[in-house]
């Protein structure tokens, strides 16, 4: 399904096997480029894109019901991409789990989009328990503006780790008590 964001032809869909090592180099280049005093440096300088290649492509590959991906696609490149794991908490509900843009495409609307994305995916299969989360880590205030700007509140801060690679920092946990609200016109 192709959207107009901020005048940019953009597709979301549900990512695929096939999608595998571009959402890995995505996410490796943003751990990269602010996971950095968190994440252990030899670790982001190192093997970071093998590991999350590994990990993507066995994510992938067995994408449960309880677990879905979405890939914003521009031109014919994945620019972008979201992970939600269901129900992932008797509290908060279900766990964003990783929300990346590459670099070039950041400040287009696009992350908003694809949080809007797996929040309606989100209402579809759960519409009885629509609540989320996420954490992003406390040095991120970029990331907390964007996900306040979306309606997430501050509800804990905790220290996050170990991370993979080594390493801990502290984190903040945003949460949505109805991804519903993500849902009007935009």
């Amino acid at each position: 399904m192709f959207y107009s964001v901020k005048g940019l032809e953009l597709g979301f869909r549900d990512a695929t096997t096939e999608d595998a090592d571009a959402v890995a180099a995505l996410h490796a280049d943003s751990w990269r480029r602010n996971y950095r005093g968190a994440y252990r440096d030899s670790y982001l300088d190192g093997d970071v894109f093998e590991e999350r290649q590994e990990v993507w492509r066995a994510r992938l590959r067995s994408e449960a019901g309880d677990r879905f991906t979405v890939v914003a696609i521009g031109g014919h490149e994945v620019v972008g991409f979201v992970h939600m794991v269901m129900d992932h908490d008797p509290q908060w509900g279900s766990l964003l789990d990783n929300l990346h843009v590459q670099e070039a495409w950041k400040r287009k609307g696009i992350g908003a989009e694809l949080v809007r994305q797996a929040a309606g995916r989100l209402v579809v299969l759960r519409p009885g328990t629509p609540a989320f989360y996420l954490w992003v880590l406390a040095q991120n205030v970029a990331a907390q503006r964007f996900y306040e700007a979306l309606g997430g509140r501050l509800v804990e801060t905790a220290e996050r780790g170990p991370f993979p690679g080594g390493g801990s920092a502290m984190g903040h946990r945003m949460a949505w008590d109805d991804a519903r609200s993500l849902l009007g016109p935009h």
